[in-house]
């Protein structure tokens, strides 16, 4: 029990840090007028390990309405967004990638996942990390996020290209609306075959959101071109009482592995520095 309180208090103290101060704010030319802003945090100096940049990409709408000091205004209990202390201290540089200026609100990026656009300006913000940092770049995307993800790795080359990405609750199965066409979109839209970089799919056993089946992972393995790909189940955790359905698909449960932040952002860690989850 002590050690449980040790451990709370550390990584309380952690989240109090940044909270204070966020990251640094870059702000990129996008697509026609528009405008791309992202959030770098920097590990302290004294972490040992490769500098290696994470970009977040959040699920929902992707929309994390930064402030000027790179703290995000909406998204807050969003896994990834949850876990940045957690991956500066374990040595990462975090890069918050928030909705381009024309895909603000709720529904932010919307069906604009999938477009070559959005590929294009999370190219700019890889090439422009990389040039700040020379360090690699990884992608990191959750739920919604992880379509961005697998659009951008299929679509760049070169410099603007992620050298690796991670998938964690990906977004598997769609659903037909006529308000919003956009939600039939999955990772299986995307050309997952032409990725050739490394891959990790994480996904939560008991993960009741209707999207997001564990079961389905294996089959986005399957069709990924990477020869350097890992599929992993998360268990445990709190859990989540509710049915399966579209009210799953929350940070607050096993969708956004709810209690178990540090245990993912250790694996995630360690595929990204070459090991396994």
């Amino acid at each position: 029990m002590l050690f449980i309180q040790i451990v709370t208090i550390f990584f309380l103290g952690i989240a109090a840090a940044w909270a204070q101060s966020c990251g640094e704010v870059a702000t990129l030319r996008g697509h026609g007028d528009t405008t791309t802003r992202y959030a770098i945090s920097q590990p302290k100096s004294d972490v040992p390990g490769e500098r290696i940049v994470l970009v977040l990409l959040p699920g929902g709408g992707g929309h994390a309405d930064l402030d000027d000091q790179g703290c995000p205004r909406a998204l807050t209990g969003n896994s990834l967004i949850r876990s940045i202390p957690l991956f500066n201290a374990l040595g990462f540089t975090t890069a918050l990638v928030d909705a381009p200026s024309d895909h603000p609100g709720d529904e932010g990026l919307a069906g604009f996942r999938l477009a070559r656009e959005h590929a294009d300006d999370l190219g700019k913000v890889i090439a422009d990390l990389r040039a700040r940092t020379k360090a690699p770049v990884w992608v990191v995307g959750t739920s919604r996020g992880s379509i961005s993800a697998v659009n951008a790795a299929a679509r760049l080359a070169g410099a603007s290209a992620p050298d690796g990405i991670v998938l964690t609750s990906a977004l598997m199965v769609g659903s037909a609306s006529n308000v919003r066409p956009w939600l039939y979109q999955t990772v299986f839209e995307a050309r997952l075959e032409d990725i050739r970089v490394p891959v990790l799919v994480v996904g939560h056993a008991d993960d009741r959101c209707l999207r997001s089946p564990a079961r389905f992972m294996e089959r986005v393995a399957a069709r990924i071109g990477s020869s350097r790909k890992q599929v992993f189940t998360v268990s445990g955790g709190p859990g989540y009482d509710g049915p399966v359905g579209i009210e799953a698909c929350i940070g607050r449960a096993p969708h956004g592995f709810a209690g178990q932040d540090a245990e993912v952002a250790a694996g995630v860690g360690r595929f990204v520095r070459g090991g396994n989850y």
